[in-house]
C-alpha cells in the first residue's frame, strides 16, 4: 500500500438555493492556484451544485486532472449523538433513528473509499462540504464521534490528510485560508470575531 493525499475542501460561498456566488466562484479559482503546485492526480466532488461548481472551476486550472463525482461526499450529518450536548439540541431536534442510521452509513461509506492508504501514490482533492470535512479529521484523529460536532470548516478552506500503511494518518492542515484575502476568509461560519 501507498500513502494517499488527500486535500479536502468545503466548497466555495453559495446562495440560500446552493448555488455558488460570485465570492464563491473567487474562492474556488484561489484555491485552484494554490492546488495547481501539487500533482494532483483527481478532484472528487459532492453531487450538490455548490460542489460541482466549485470541482467544475478547479478542474479548468488543473489541465487534464479528471473531475468526477462521488455520491460518498454528499452533504450529511454524520453522527447523530445518543446524548445531544444541550447546546446542539435545537440542531438534532427532528432526526429521528432512520435518518440517524442513513447518516452513519454515508459516514461510514465516505471513510471507506477514502480515509485509507491507496494501491499506489495518490494525490486526491475532495470538494464536498463542512460536516464531511469535519468527519474526515475526526475519523483521522480517532477522536470519539460527538467531536465532529464544533469543528468549522470555511468555505475553500484547505484540509491535508495523509493515509500511510501501518501508521495512524497524519493531519498536516486544517481549515488553511492562507489563499484568501481577508475579505474572502471565514465565509461560512457564523457571524462573530475572528482571527
Amino acid at each position: 500500500m501507498a500513502t494517499r493525499h488527500l486535500y479536502v475542501v468545503r466548497h466555495g460561498s453559495a446562495d440560500p438555493f446552493g448555488e455558488l456566488t460570485d465570492v464563491g466562484h473567487r474562492q474556488s479559482e484561489l484555491l485552484a492556484d494554490r492546488l495547481a503546485s501539487l500533482p494532483i492526480d483527481a478532484v472528487w466532488h459532492s453531487p450538490l451544485p455548490r460542489a460541482v461548481r466549485s470541482a467544475q472551476i478547479i478542474g479548468e486550472h488543473l489541465r487534464g486532472v479528471p473531475v468526477r463525482e462521488a455520491a460518498e461526499l454528499v452533504d450529511h450529518v454524520p453522527h447523530v449523538p445518543d446524548e445531544t450536548p444541550p447546546e446542539w439540541a435545537g440542531f438534532f431536534d427532528g432526526y429521528d433513528a432512520a435518518e440517524a442510521a442513513a447518516g452513519a452509513r454515508l459516514a461510514d461509506a465516505l471513510t471507506g473509499r477514502f480515509a485509507r492508504p491507496a494501491e499506489t501514490e495518490i494525490h486526491e482533492v475532495l470538494v464536498t462540504h463542512a460536516y464531511q470535512v469535519a468527519w474526515l479529521v475526526r475519523h483521522a484523529l480517532d477522536a470519539p464521534p460527538v467531536r465532529w460536532l464544533g469543528l468549522g470548516c470555511g468555505n475553500t478552506a484547505l484540509t491535508a490528510i495523509d493515509y500511510h500503511d501501518g501508521v495512524a494518518p497524519t493531519v498536516l492542515l486544517y481549515n488553511d485560508m492562507g489563499h484568501l484575502p481577508p475579505d474572502l476568509r471565514w465565509t461560512g461560519f457564523r457571524v462573530g470575531v475572528r482571527p
